[in-house]
């Protein structure tokens, strides 16, 4: 995937015509949840069941291709997240292009539930250079569930991505893509082979630790976790300390919803060393953007160590992880 190129001029068009005929940008959705939870399932462009791989691919129009993956959690006061987001499109890539972060991104949107109890845990796109992806992210069902235990299934995101992508950027040039996991919540300590088994249709040996599939993970993607301000355990202390123990300098914390688009745009400028901080900060305010304090205070940590890695060989595993469900938590 990954051929077109973006337009604001269609995204705009788009835009102008939901708001004359009241549509939702988020009518698949919208529609479904009106329905009995029972029926609730995956658009057919996002169901992981049966995934075979999701490609970003090099071609004439697109001769350096960058994956993006951008996943967020869709339970409880999280299911804003992607409505925000969807209005912040032109921005993301008004950075990204017009400032040159980086010429040719092919960005896939995704989210996650938690597959203990939610009807929808897992949806993928595809690695898009044009506007499919807005259509991609539309699709996507927020189903607002969750198990009410701060564990949601970030870890089953992160086996889909490790072993079921293929990046030419990396296969290619040997340089990494981007993946951001947007929410507020812990993962589970392991990826369960039953979950793999129900949600994406594939039978794995055994569970995997969730140490074990992030260092498959990074090596296709810099993974960074973003917590925004106004969801359910934004600023929790042991949220935090998790995600710092899998992630280190790259989680980070936001204080606005609104500027999520830009904190993933300067981090990739960042990540390319197209940009230092302040470069990118002026070139929000050059946007006629309003996120740069937010932004800023975002990123300034992760301006510092952009380089430091978490620590290998770490256990996130306590005595008390294994709760009485039998899930393994961190």
């Amino acid at each position: 995937m990954g051929s077109g190129t973006w337009s604001t001029d269609v995204y705009d068009a788009a835009a102008h015509y939901r708001t004359g005929t009241g549509a939702s940008a988020f009518a698949y959705s919208d529609a479904t949840t009106r329905g009995a939870r029972s029926g609730w399932k995956a658009h057919p462009t996002l169901d992981p069941h049966g995934l075979t791989t999701r490609e970003s691919r090099d071609s004439d129009e697109h001769p350096t291709s960058l994956a993006v993956a951008v996943l967020f959690d869709v339970t409880g006061s999280m299911q804003t997240v992607p409505r925000t987001l969807q209005t912040k499109l032109p921005e993301l890539f008004g950075l990204l292009l017009r400032k040159g972060y980086t010429e040719h991104p092919q960005i896939l949107f995704g989210a996650v539930g938690d597959a203990t109890c939610d009807r929808v845990p897992l949806q993928l796109g595809q690695f898009e250079s044009d506007n499919r992806m807005d259509d991609h992210l539309g699709n996507i069902l927020l189903e607002g569930g969750g198990g009410g235990q701060m564990t949601e299934s970030y870890e089953l995101a992160m086996y889909a991505m490790a072993r079921h992508t293929s990046l030419d950027c990396v296969e290619r040039r040997g340089r990494k893509g981007y993946l951001f996991l947007i929410g507020d919540e812990l993962p589970y300590g392991k990826v369960k082979a039953r979950e793999v088994r129900a949600v994406l249709g594939e039978d794995i040996p055994e569970d995997i630790p969730i140490t074990a599939i992030l260092a498959e993970l990074r090596q296709l993607f810099h993974v960074y976790f973003i917590l925004p301000a106004g969801a359910a355990h934004a600023g929790n202390t042991e949220v935090l300390d998790t995600w710092r123990k899998l992630l280190g300098q790259h989680v980070i914390e936001l204080d606005d919803l609104d500027a999520v688009c830009e904190t993933i745009a300067l981090t990739i400028g960042l990540g390319e060393e197209a940009i230092d901080l302040q470069e990118g900060l002026d070139d929000l305010t050059d946007i006629g953007s309003d996120a740069a304090a937010t932004v800023g205070k975002a990123l300034q940590s992760l301006a510092r160590h952009s380089r430091t890695p978490a620590v290998p060989g770490t256990s996130l595993l306590t005595p008390d992880d294994r709760a009485t469900t039998g899930t393994t938590r961190l």
